[in-house]
């Protein structure tokens, strides 16, 4: 099995990803925990075991399609439990748990980085497992990157929309909160019908990708990556 077979390709998306969002959950509920909302820990979500995070859809069988059709690969685990109620300051530390998320995406980033650069000063054999384990460190460095700055849109469901709320007027944040009940219909509408409808209005290629090729050069410079 060498790079070329598809086996070894969707292995070094799938992992990395399934490692990228289940770290990000977890560092909701690492925070969340930290300020006073124990419910992700009550109920065994801060466990890196990632069968207790992964989504059917969103972990294994979107990823895999996006992955075989050579699109650009991302998924979601199932969403930890946060009570804002049982936080000690809501509005304030749900945006800190919110922006936990996308900040936990970039230090894995940046670790990947540091290993991608540990590696290129080693240069050990080039060997299958050589290839195997650098495919997988490079597709965490973006698949990272690219979690990060899209889970910060300001919409519901993503990161960016609880910071959007907590930073609204209190009686505005309250109307914008009342769009979470459609989160994956605008999900849906932004990512596959407005791109149809309007090519120039592609979220992913206008407001995605661009920061996200600037961040992944910061990091790359940053380690020392040549």
């Amino acid at each position: 099995m060498g790079p070329d077979n598809m086996v070894f390709q969707v292995a070094t998306w799938l992992i990395p990803l399934v490692f990228a969002i289940v770290f990000h959950e977890i560092s909701h509920g690492w925070v969340a925990n930290a300020f006073g909302d124990p419910t992700a820990r009550e109920r065994g979500r801060l466990s890196p075991n990632p069968v207790r995070h992964v989504d059917p859809i969103g972990t294994v069988a979107l990823p895999l399609i996006l992955a075989v059709t050579g699109a650009p690969v991302f998924g979601w685990a199932k969403p930890v439990p946060v009570v804002s109620e049982r936080l000690r300051n809501p509005r304030l530390h749900m945006m800190l748990v919110a922006l936990a998320g996308p900040g936990m995406n970039l230090l894995m980033a940046l670790l990947a980085a540091f290993a991608l650069a540990g590696l290129q000063w080693l240069r050990p054999a080039e060997t299958v497992a050589w290839a195997f384990v650098v495919a997988n460190l490079i597709n965490f460095l973006t698949i990272n990157v690219f979690l990060a700055v899209f889970n910060l849109l300001p919409i519901p469901p993503f990161d960016g929309g609880h910071v959007v709320e907590g930073l609204l007027p209190r009686p505005l944040a309250v109307h914008f909160a009342k769009l979470r009940r459609f989160g994956f219909l605008l999900l849906i509408f932004l990512l596959l019908v407005l791109p149809m409808l309007f090519p120039a209005a592609h979220v992913v290629d206008r407001l995605v990708l661009p920061p996200v090729r600037f961040l992944t050069g910061l990091i790359a410079s940053f380690a020392g990556l040549g």
